[in-house]
């Protein structure tokens, strides 16, 4: 073999499986315990260098057996995702061509290629054209970015320059979000510098969204600055905030408004669906995957701010070294936290491109389509109910009449159990219920419709052993 097979073989390999892989129907759950995937891969390092397609082929072995099948048509645990394949393929270029999308100068391309795609991403989602957009690697890293400027913007405003002085002296930030607010957001607001008792948890209603009154009567007994945290798809419920009303208040409190979309605000694209984000387009930030159902591969996600001043501001890395032309195009650098960084814009711009308008719109569509489907057969089930309306792709089953906790536990392990399902049980609102998210791209009417009626068989069956 030559030097150059050699050094191209491990490359030859992954392609050649990856393909393999595609085509091939593998298993939802992991195969291996925690003690397998330790033996597998926690191993002596060699003293010296090993052949790269054997160590390929090694990792394949070591990882295969504890892989979860999200890119499956019939995972339904969380919402994820599942890689576009064009996306997968200019994942790889983004890596073989091994480019550093920290400033323009670093990767010409790379930067341009954000470019187009934050230029895509405004013009899909209907969002103010001045805003300014980061590549980041998902939605909890765009709300991180997004209240950055959230918290610059509204120390500003108050007559404190974070950029000089940081929180010192700074006047206290009150956080106004749901009390059943996605998780993420709490732990972005830790990473700008907040804490619990920044945070005002609003009393939400049964979708989980915030109480109009409650909001108001919170944003009244604060009189520094504000910064609110709406949502655009509530986790379990799919729910929206009433951003018009929330817009109104935030505007007469002169508050922040940002809005978590991680995968609801691409409901935009979808026109049976665009009503459930009116005045969304009056927030001034937005957070939102890529990966969800974009289906760009991990990691993507869009930092969204209206005040690119603002956003600059909260990002910008600045160093001698670091040359700068007045020929030069857009410094990534200045909307995300990040210098070494993956030229994330190659991957979204061929999904984007493969998918086109369209494409896009159809894949929202056909899964808030699966979701009522599968409402309907769910509700003709005796003993079970769907509590939240089913506005969007997602599902919440709970018995019907509350019967002793674990049902829904037992519930999905049936499921699970068959192989060909993948779901998780939750608690919401002190109730156990059963979650279902529409996100893979393969995922049709006819894997809804059959999930319908696997989950009648295997509630009959819990049903009949009682």
């Amino acid at each position: 073999m030559s030097q150059s097979q050699h050094r191209l073989g491990p490359l030859a390999a992954a392609a050649d499986y990856a393909v393999v892989f595609r085509q091939t129907q593998r298993p939802l759950h992991p195969t291996a315990s925690v003690d397998d995937l330790r033996e597998q891969f926690c191993i002596e390092l060699p003293e010296r260098p090993r052949d790269g397609t054997a160590v390929i082929a090694d990792l394949i072995a070591a990882a295969e057996p504890g892989l979860v099948g999200n890119t499956n048509a019939n995972f339904f645990a969380w919402v994820m995702g599942s890689s576009n394949t064009t996306g997968v393929a200019a994942d790889w270029l983004t890596s073989i061509w091994g480019q550093n999308a920290a400033i323009y100068q670093t990767s010409p391309s790379a930067a341009v290629a954000e470019e187009a795609v934050a230029t895509w991403v405004l013009d899909l989602l209907d969002l103010p054209r001045q805003s300014s957009v980061g590549l980041v690697t998902g939605a909890t890293m765009a709300a991180f970015v997004a209240l950055a400027a959230a918290r610059s913007a509204v120390l500003k405003r108050a007559g404190h320059d974070f950029e000089a002085n940081g929180l010192q002296g700074a006047p206290f930030i009150k956080v106004f979000l749901s009390d059943d607010a996605h998780v993420t957001n709490l732990t972005a607001v830790r990473h700008i510098g907040l804490g619990d008792a920044n945070c005002e948890a609003v009393a939400s209603d049964a979708k989980g969204c915030m109480e109009l009154s409650a909001l108001k009567q919170a944003l009244e007994l604060h009189d520094g600055p504000k910064i609110i945290i709406a949502q655009a798809g509530h986790i379990n419920s799919g729910a929206f905030e009433d951003f018009s009303k929330i817009a109104e208040l935030a505007r007469k409190h002169n508050a922040w408004l940002h809005v978590d979309g991680a995968f609801g605000l691409w409901a935009r694209v979808a026109p049976s669906r665009v009503h459930l984000t009116r005045g969304v387009e009056l927030a001034d930030s937005w957070s939102v995957d890529g990966h969800k159902w974009l289906q760009v591969p991990y990691d993507s996600g869009f930092a969204i701010v209206r005040d690119a001043d603002a956003h600059r501001r909260a990002m910008d890395i600045t160093a001698s070294y670091l040359n700068a032309s007045h020929e030069d195009g857009r410094n990534p650098t200045h909307y995300n936290p990040e210098l070494s960084r993956r030229a994330r814009g190659f991957a979204a711009w061929a999904v984007m491109q493969s998918l086109g308008r369209k494409g896009i719109a159809s894949i929202v569509e056909k899964h808030c389509e699966c979701a009522r489907t599968m409402a309907e057969r769910l509700d003709r089930i005796v003993g079970l109910q769907v509590i939240n309306e089913v506005d969007l792709n997602q599902i919440v089953i709970a018995p019907q009449p509350p019967q002793r906790s674990g049902q829904m536990s037992a519930l999905a392990a049936r499921l699970n159990a068959t192989g060909n399902i993948f779901v998780r049980p939750a608690i919401w609102k002190g109730v156990e219920v059963l979650r279902l998210s529409f996100i893979s791209q393969d995922t049709t009417k006819t894997d809804s419709i059959r999930l319908a009626q696997t989950i009648e068989r295997c509630w009959r069956e819990i049903q009949s052993e009682q």
